[in-house]
């Protein structure tokens, strides 16, 4: 059975500026979205869903999604805002959708196999792909909830031009401990690495610590933990207005009560992303030193 590639677009970039999912960046106006589907591809992935807003789908179909129609099944998910389990409402001057989780989940209708889940801004290399296909085929027998990611060392996904956000991943023996996600890590004023937990304290972090750049691997029986986990995170925080549902918090609850364990998978492929507008001349000279090299074809 291939794999189902979910790439979570719906996102703005508000740091960035505008649709950066549709800002070219290879030599023949590609963009980060078709070197993803690209790889997923060639991996032998046989589905990939975007998640976007309804708002800008015509023009995310017509710049990325049909260009790939003749090569791989596509389809669509959109994050709603209103798009919440039974019982619950959109708070009163809410705008913002409510994160990772609820992206994921607003495709719960259009995956029936194995998945992996990435951003739509962010390049993984071809043998981030390559591994995790793999490990879906050698994993095929195993318990349906088991799931996977793909590890990053934290340097290596740093921005020079402001603050990212990360899930910290804590691994023993190849398999994830636990995972804690972290906002506005950078670089202090001395090179020291420093981010705020979720209880909004700034901490040192290991410039080697392994943290997650949301590539996850799934079963599709992960949308029911998805869903309940959603539930309690409504009941908890659904009235703020800026509250959000992260992934790795998710599977973080999964992992400390023993419902699923999430095998870390290295990569020697390289990870680079566009957070600020600084950072797109780095991505496009990263590109087309891979172009260069014969890790990629000189226009897709």
């Amino acid at each position: 059975m291939q794999p189902t590639l979910l790439i979570l677009a719906a996102g703005m970039g508000s740091r960035y500026g505008g649709l950066k999912q549709l800002d070219p960046m290879g030599p023949n106006g590609e963009t980060v979205l078709d070197y993803s589907v690209f790889d997923a591809i060639r991996a032998g992935f046989g589905k990939v869903v975007f998640v976007i807003r309804r708002d800008f789908a015509e023009a995310f179909k017509s710049a990325v999604g049909d260009k790939f129609a003749g090569q791989i099944e596509v389809a669509y998910a959109y994050q709603d805002l209103a798009d919440l389990p039974k019982g619950f409402s959109i708070p009163e001057g809410r705008e913002k959708p409510w994160g990772t989780t609820h992206a994921v989940r607003a495709a719960r209708d259009e995956i029936d196999t194995p998945f992996a889940v990435i951003n739509a801004d962010d390049f993984y290399g071809q043998d981030a792909y390559q591994q995790l296909a793999q490990h879906f085929e050698q994993n095929a027998t195993e318990p349906e909830l088991r799931t996977c990611m793909v590890g990053y060392r934290l340097d290596n996904t740093l921005s020079e031009h402001g603050s990212v956000n990360r899930g910290l991943c804590h691994v023993e023996q190849g398999a994830l401990q636990a995972v804690e996600e972290h906002c506005t890590i950078a670089r202090d004023a001395n090179g020291v690495v420093r981010g705020d937990n979720l209880a909004g304290e700034s901490v040192e972090i290991a410039p080697e610590a392994i943290v997650s750049m949301n590539f996850w691997g799934f079963s599709p029986a992960l949308f029911p933990s998805l869903e309940e986990h959603f539930i309690e995170f409504l009941e908890a925080h659904g009235n703020e207005m800026k509250s959000e549902c992260y992934i790795p918090t998710v599977i973080d609850t999964l992992i400390q009560s023993e419902q699923t364990t999430c095998a870390v998978i290295e990569t020697s492929g390289a990870w680079f992303g566009v957070t600020y507008p600084n950072d797109k001349p780095f991505v496009q000279s990263s590109i087309r030193e891979l172009i260069t090299s014969g890790d990629y074809p000189e226009k897709l």
